[in-house]
């Protein structure tokens, strides 16, 4: 039974992550979302405050759904900010293969340290290298985290709990307001 729905969970992932985000239109609900899970980050690491004052913008994906049995894929939708206003939309998606099982649900925010950080995200076509790693959000983490080639990556589980994840291989587009 297990077997089935991570089987249906894969299938469903790559079938959404080859959708392309043309069609997604701009939705408050999402950008609440959004704000939510910037809560949910400021209150596991308080001290990631400083990310958010700093940054030039930063992208959030409250919810990135990731099943894998063998070949595996992941898919979330964010909302992208620029100087604290968001002005736009994101889809990320990754395809994976190799010895791999199960499903997960996590958040991730990638901030962006300058405007060409930015201006390189919101061109579309975005895609982190094979070695990109993220930080996981626990208390403190982000006191020690420094941006790597412009670019800073945080996740954490649905409900706050540290977690770690593979972000090499991520693709983003990009969707304006």
């Amino acid at each position: 039974m297990m077997g089935k729905r991570i089987l249906g969970l894969v299938a469903a992932l790559l079938a959404v992550a080859t959708i392309s985000s043309a069609a997604l239109a701009w939705d408050p609900a999402a950008e609440k979302k959004a704000h939510d899970t910037i809560a949910m980050f400021k209150r596991t690491d308080p001290s990631i405050q400083s990310f958010f004052d700093k940054a030039y913008g930063y992208a959030v994906f409250p919810e990135i759904t990731k099943g894998a049995i063998g070949i595996g894929g992941a898919r979330g939708e964010g909302t992208v900010f620029e100087g604290g206003k968001a002005i736009g939309s994101t889809v990320m998606s990754q395809v994976t293969i190799g010895l791999q099982l199960g499903g997960q649900t996590y958040s991730e925010i990638i901030f962006f340290q300058n405007k060409a950080a930015l201006d390189a995200f919101t061109k579309g076509n975005y895609e982190f290298s094979a070695n990109a790693s993220a930080i996981a959000a626990k208390e403190g983490a982000s006191k020690t985290a420094n941006y790597n080639m412009g670019v800073a990556i945080f996740t954490a589980g649905t409900e706050g709990l540290m977690f770690e994840a593979s972000v090499g291989g991520q693709k983003f587009s990009y969707t304006p307001k």
